[in-house]
C-alpha cells in the first residue's frame, strides 16, 4: 500500500468521526514506514478543515467531537514514533492544557487539544480532575509558553485562581501565559484572577494562543 493511500485513509478517518479506522490507519502507516509527520500533517489537514467549517457555521459540535476522537486516536500512535525515530516537527509553541480539580468535564478540553494540535502546537493534554500541584509540575517538566485550564462547573472555578497562586508560589506564574475557558468562566473572572486570556469557544482557542505567544 502507498503512502499517498495511507495519508488519504488518516484523513478520510477523522473526516468520517471515525475513530478505530483512524487507529488503524496510523498502525498502518507504521507497518509500511509511511513517515510519521507526514501522517500528523494529514490529520491535521483534516482536523483543520473541520474546525474551519464548525467556525462558519455549516458544521455542529458533534460533528467536532467525532472529528477530535478520531484524530486523538491516532496521534499517540504516531506520536511514539515520532519520537523513537528522534524526529523533529516544528512548532509554533508548547501548551500543557488539562480540566481542573473536581470537574470531570472532557469534551471542550479536548476540542480545544486537538484544534491546537492541528493549528501548530505542541500539546501535552493532563486529562481531567487535575489538582494545582500537578499544574505546576507540568509547567516545571514541559516548560510550556502556555497553560491553558477549562472548567465548566460554578464550584469548580475557583480552581483555576488556586493554580495561579500556586505558580506564584512557586516563582513560575510569569514564565507561563494562562488561558482558561470553560462554561463557568467569563472575561471578568478570568481578569479577577489574573488570567492573561479567556476564550468561549474551541475553534477561538487556537486564535488566542497565537497572539498570547506573539504569532498572531
Amino acid at each position: 500500500m502507498s503512502s499517498a493511500e495511507i495519508l488519504e485513509g488518516l484523513k478520510k478517518a477523522v473526516i468520517e468521526y471515525d475513530t478505530k479506522g483512524a487507529a488503524k490507519w496510523a498502525r498502518k502507516a507504521l507497518e509500511e514506514t509511511t513517515d510519521p509527520v507526514e501522517a500528523v500533517n494529514a490529520l491535521t489537514e483534516a482536523i483543520r478543515d473541520i474546525g474551519d467549517r464548525f467556525g462558519k457555521g455549516e458544521l455542529w459540535l458533534p460533528d467536532l467531537v467525532g472529528a477530535a476522537s478520531a484524530m486523538q486516536s491516532a496521534m499517540p500512535i504516531l506520536e511514539e514514533e515520532i519520537k523513537r525515530r528522534g524526529l523533529e516537527v516544528k512548532s509554533l509553541g508548547t501548551v500543557v492544557i488539562g480540566t481542573v480539580y473536581g470537574d470531570i468535564h472532557d469534551i471542550g478540553k479536548t476540542m480545544v487539544s486537538t484544534l491546537l494540535t492541528a493549528g501548530g502546537f505542541t500539546v501535552h493534554d493532563l486529562g481531567i480532575n487535575i489538582p494545582a500541584n500537578e499544574f505546576v509540575e507540568a509547567v516545571k517538566k514541559h516548560r510550556p509558553d502556555i497553560l491553558a485550564m477549562s472548567s465548566l462547573l460554578t464550584t469548580t472555578a475557583p480552581e483555576q485562581g488556586k493554580v495561579i497562586e500556586t505558580l506564584k508560589e512557586h516563582g513560575l506564574r510569569d514564565k507561563v501565559k494562562i488561558m482558561i475557558g470553560g462554561g463557568a468562566i467569563t472575561e471578568e473572572f478570568a481578569r479577577k484572577i489574573g488570567a492573561d486570556g479567556y476564550e468561549a469557544t474551541a475553534p477561538g482557542a487556537v486564535g488566542l494562543a497565537e497572539r498570547l505567544t506573539g504569532i498572531a
